[in-house]
């Protein structure tokens, strides 16, 4: 590809909103552009790399016994209502001119489970892992990042289908290897965590994060055992939260007029976070119960949830929290409260002389302690875990990290096939539920994730695997006749040799091609400069900017071996994590 045919617009300035390094550089280098809210256009650049991501992700998932299908974005309400699904919040909706309901696939369970319920009859079928690569949407509250948490974007999901829980295990461990590989050959620096599964479902799971600073999520990773997971599925140890030796203080009662937030009352108390317990009243099955963490930090409804073995945990309701501590909401507290269930985080343990609400509206207790002057009904690990936390796993602590979740993996076990009555014929002639393993890769949120790992000051670094060029040949001076001769000669024979390359000859000043070449982040430049009179170019990577010169007879063949190394370092690190 000539570059002044390719149609790459570059930015000089990109939108405030676009916060990420990622974004900025994916809109100044002409990959993508914003139609809107969370919707992407991609341009030339853009899909080229994601063609090649959508490449790397069909290989892995076809070795590990997938079959790839399409299945219809369009989706009957009938189908979500089977499984209870209709009214989650994120799924969009549209009514059709006969009055029909459907929704727009954020996610295929319903519909595969649909296609094997009518057509799978036998044990002697399984096992089966159907996939596809398609558009999904999702109606996000708050699209960030570009392509990162977007409304539309592009996944390969995959769904494996067993007679029982020992062939799952088995379809589980081909997909993870399978997921493993895939990102090992996209270059990026991943781990794999628990997590939680949301509107999935299922029991057992775990994301895969590309570690980068401005990522969303926070990982929390052992730092002796390698226990990781997601801050919201991260577990604490209920170890080193001895109660304090603090000399109890006499119980008081401070007016707060209006202070009902953390903030509004450790500021007007003068008093850090850490001396405060939030006192968070719930509804479980019909059932108030109180819920103690210290000030500073946040619960975790989901630990709460698996905690009561429940699988909807429900805030009280104003009135409710009225009629149970006799104040407005943001004034709850412990000491004194009737007929409620208390649940306290570990680390409420190692507490003393701190603050609660006193049910009493625009008034808080000081000197709060435990034992005397309340008692606790339950003690559990109930927190979202923060750096410095116990490993649950060993003796070491939980160090605090950034990731960005670019894949998800599920088994989901019978969660969807008992919904919709999904069944086989096993050896014994016995009907039963079919055993069923979710697994998603984010192909477009890769498209961010990789340059947003892999970047600098100049711009984007793609590794070899997915770069929108392996090469570019960068001809500084097209009126130069030796110049010229040396760049269309390097180009024709890497075309010749298979490399997938492109030719800047456009008439620029040669600092606009440098500034391009590092922006668009392609891994190996050739430049063809003053050195052409002597038969020679300089190649270098983009990643380190260090150049050598080449005689321009050897030039081709040496640059393919250049670009065979760097895929086959890619490979070699698939190979070590499989």
């Amino acid at each position: 590809m000539r570059a002044s045919q390719l149609f790459f617009p570059t930015l000089r300035e990109v939108p405030a909103e676009a916060e990420l390094p990622s974004h900025r550089l994916l809109l100044r280098a002409g990959f993508i552009r914003k139609l809107a809210a969370g919707v992407y256009s991609y341009l030339p650049l853009g899909y080229k790399v994601l063609k090649k991501i959508e490449a790397i992700a069909r290989e892995e998932t076809n070795a590990a016994g997938g079959q790839e299908i399409l299945m219809p974005s369009l989706q009957p309400v009938e189908l979500w209502q089977e499984t209870g699904r209709w009214d989650v919040d994120v799924l969009f909706k549209l009514e059709d001119r006969s009055g029909r309901w459907h929704g727009l696939g954020m996610t295929h369970e319903e519909v595969v489970t649909d296609i094997v319920r009518r057509d799978v009859r036998s044990y002697k079928e399984l096992p089966l892992n159907l996939y596809q690569i398609q558009t999904k949407f999702r109606d996000e509250p708050r699209p960030r990042g570009g392509v990162i948490r977007a409304r539309e974007f592009i996944m390969l999901d995959s769904y494996s289908f067993d007679r029982d829980d020992e062939g799952l295990d088995l379809s589980y461990r081909k997909m993870r290897r399978a997921f493993s590989r895939a990102f090992a050959r996209l270059g990026v620096d991943f781990i794999i965590v628990e997590a939680e599964s949301g509107a999935i479902g299922g029991k057992d799971n775990q994301e895969y994060m590309v570690l980068a600073g401005s990522g969303e999520d926070m990982v929390l990773r052992c730092d002796q055992c390698g226990y990781a997971a997601n801050a919201e599925r991260c577990e604490i140890a209920d170890r080193g939260y001895e109660p304090s030796d603090e000399p109890g203080e006499p119980l008081d009662v401070a007016d707060t007029p209006g202070m009902k937030t953390i903030e509004q009352v450790t500021g007007f108390l003068k008093t850090p976070p850490k001396k405060l317990v939030k006192t968070l009243i719930y509804e479980a099955d019909g059932k108030p119960i109180a819920a103690l963490v210290r000030g500073d930090r946040d619960l975790n409804e989901a630990k709460m949830s698996r905690m009561l073995d429940m699988d909807k945990l429900e805030m009280a309701s104003p009135e409710m929290i009225v009629k149970l501590t006799g104040a407005e909401v943001g004034f709850s507290g412990p000491v004194g409260l009737k007929n409620v269930r208390i649940v306290a985080d570990y680390e409420i343990r190692a507490m003393a002389n701190f603050v609660t609400g006193a049910n009493k509206t625009d008034a808080h207790y000081l000197n709060v302690n435990l034992d005397r002057d309340f008692r606790v009904d339950g003690w559990a690990d109930i927190r979202v875990a923060s750096d410095g936390d116990p490993c649950p796993k060993c003796a070491g602590v939980m160090r605090a990290t950034r990731g960005i979740e670019v894949g998800h993996i599920f088994k989901i076990e019978t969660k969807y096939s008992k919904a919709m009555d999904a069944t086989l014929l096993d050896e014994d002639g016995r009907e039963k539920h079919f055993i069923m393993g979710c697994y998603g890769l984010g192909v477009s949120r890769m498209l961010a994730a990789v340059p947003e790992a892999n970047h600098d000051k100049d711009g984007m670094i793609w590794p070899m695997s997915v770069a929108p060029f392996e090469a570019v040949v960068l001809l500084l001076n097209p009126d130069d006749e030796a110049q010229l001769g040396a760049a269309v000669r390097v180009y024709e024979e890497l075309q010749e040799r298979g490399v997938d390359v492109l030719l800047d000859e456009r008439d620029e000043r040669s600092g606009v091609k440098f500034k391009d070449a590092d922006l668009l982040g392609i891994p190996v430049q050739i430049v063809v400069g003053r050195l052409a009179s002597e038969g020679k170019v300089e190649v270098r990577l983009r990643r380190d900017k260090q150049g050598r010169e080449l005689v321009l007879d050897e030039a081709a063949r040496e640059i393919v071996s250049i670009i065979e190394t760097e895929k086959r370092r890619l490979l070699e690190a698939a190979d070590r994590v499989s």
